[in-house]
């Protein structure tokens, strides 16, 4: 199944909103609903495909014309991300920066054909896994391009239980990945909100961070190895867990969103199917509170497997529970709702449970019980379907992310809030912003953002603004401009900032050695030169 082509996801999945969400939404923030303007698909238009000769080129290259595509809906559905601004583009019509073609290779010798084939026809190359970027991450400046749609590299190449390391194709989606390591009794253990639809070369070219990330672990200290293709060759990278054999070459290719190279395949750390999983709710006074006690759990332990915690806003608004939103199962009192999850053996839970519970409790916390984990468990990737029924009222819903170290949280909190704040009121669309710690470790937390707001005359444009004062409040207190959702066009500039002149050139120079046309996803992650 293809994703929603205006949209995020399973169209069977989305759900108008509750009245008395609609009604909050009119109250507090002068929402009003709009006429259904988005254009039918058969209405878009898109430009003209390559020429004849570079076609057969891509086709030669990936085993037949069957496997390059063309047609107006193809490319449609390979246009830019699933940001809020980029579902209202497709939404308004707005379909002039679609691929040239979609091409889908099975192997990794038909990615490197493919590479040769664009080099020679001058026609850029993007990588496409799943297609849920939220920052530009599939926006290309260059116009002659071509989708490299990776759906057919879908497999398990194989799997050692000794060692406990899997290698996946990168087209492989995060449940089917899930689905063939569970028939050995293993787990990647990454989860995302994406992971309905996100792929493993997308995990990897991201440095996604999945919901379990306090157990588990990030996406990029899941892998071990990769296999990378690029218009000058093949690249191997790691060979051990750990290497003292100079610079830790895997670290220029995670992360670097398919402007270096084209993953085509990833060695990954696996764990055993945990036995239990539990999720259960806290609550604490205030969100100073709260994030004192989950920097307690994360430097001293016990650590669970899941741990986040939702501000007072966001917590009022039910966002943690967002299959909850606008019932009466909501809870409304003030504070703020923090989740513990936990996965392993049940010998091993029931410890760090107990253990965490004391933790928790003398830092000011009172347990809910297992009702908010399991609600939030339930609707753990609930919230883009919520976006999209957002939008589809008036509203205009965004999120952004980042991070910092435990001292600077206050800060980097109060300084987004207030840099959205009044941004956007200045525009006359004043917002409501929330936020949860979504990730923490031992040094730092991550700050997730959601803000809503009428959608004024422009949605668009009245986005611009905030976002590039939230993008300077968050460099402005010491954070990082992107913590899970990568660099994509829409950081970039920050991006150069956060990593100073000598870094960039120095990134510049790789580009230039392992793609000295500039063909994979010009501008995006870098300045194009």
């Amino acid at each position: 199944m293809d994703m929603l082509w205006s949209g995020w996801g399973d169209p069977a999945k989305a759900a108008p909103l509750p009245d008395s969400v609609t009604g909050l939404l009119r109250d507090l923030l002068g929402v009003k609903p709009r006429d259904n303007d988005t254009h039918a698909l058969e209405e878009i238009s898109v430009p003209e495909p390559p020429p004849a000769p570079a076609l057969r080129a891509l086709a030669d290259a990936v085993g037949g014309e069957a496997h390059v595509h063309t047609d107006a809906e193809s490319r449609i559905r390979h246009t830019r991300g699933k940001s809020t601004p980029d579902l209202l583009k497709i939404r308004a019509g707005d379909a002039g920066d679609a691929p040239a073609a979609v091409v889908l290779p099975a192997t990794h010798d038909e990615v490197l054909a493919v590479l040769r084939a664009c080099a020679a026809h001058g026609l850029a190359v993007v990588p496409f896994g799943g297609g849920t970027s939220v920052v530009g991450g599939l926006a290309p400046e260059r116009s002659a391009f071509v989708a490299l749609d990776l759906r057919r590299m879908n497999g398990l190449i194989g799997i050692d239980p000794v060692s406990r390391t899997a290698t996946l194709e990168p087209g492989l989606r995060a449940p089917d990945a899930e689905a063939l390591l569970a028939e050995h009794g293993f787990t990647l253990g990454h989860f995302p909100q994406s992971y309905e639809w996100a792929t493993i070369g997308g995990f990897a070219a991201a440095r996604s961070s999945g919901q379990a990330s306090a157990g588990y672990g990030r996406f990029d200290e899941m892998v071990l190895g990769l296999t990378v293709a690029t218009p000058e060759g093949t690249l191997d990278v790691g060979r051990a867990p750990r290497s003292a054999a100079g610079p830790d070459l895997r670290q220029l290719i995670l992360g670097s969103e398919g402007a270096f190279g084209v993953i085509t395949a990833v060695t990954v750390r696996i764990r055993p199917l945990p036995r239990t999983r539990i999720y259960e709710g806290w609550r604490f006074a205030s969100f100073e509170e709260g994030a004192t006690a989950l920097r307690r759990l994360a430097q001293d332990g016990p650590r669970p497997t899941v741990l986040r915690l939702s501000d007072e806003t966001e917590t009022f608004i039910g966002l943690a529970q967002p299959d909850a939103i606008g019932s009466a199962e909501v809870p409304t009192n003030a504070g703020c709702t923090a989740i513990a999850g936990y996965e392993g053996t049940e010998e091993d839970t029931a410890h760090r449970r107990e253990r965490a519970a004391e933790v928790l409790r003398a830092a000011g916390g009172t347990y809910l019980g297992a009702e908010p984990g399991e609600r939030w468990a339930h609707g753990r990737y609930a919230a883009p379907y919520l976006r999209d029924s957002l939008l589809d009222a008036g509203a205009f819903a965004e999120t952004l992310e980042t991070a910092t170290f435990w001292s600077r949280v206050p800060e980097l909190y109060a300084a987004v809030r207030t840099a959205l704040t009044e941004t956007l009121s200045a525009a006359g669309t004043p917002p409501l912003v929330m936020c949860h710690i979504s990730h923490v470790y031992e040094n730092g937390a991550s700050l997730y953002f959601t803000v809503v707001s009428a959608q004024g005359e422009d949605a668009v444009a009245h986005w611009a603004p905030a976002k590039q004062a939230a993008n300077e409040a968050v460099l402005s207190a010491g954070g990082t401009i992107s913590h899970h959702h990568g660099v994509g066009t829409d950081h970039r500039d920050s991006y150069v900032q956060e990593a100073g002149p000598l870094g960039i050139e120095a990134l510049r120079a790789v580009k230039r050695r392992l793609d000295p046309d500039g063909l994979l996803n010009p501008g995006i992650l870098l300045p194009v030169d």
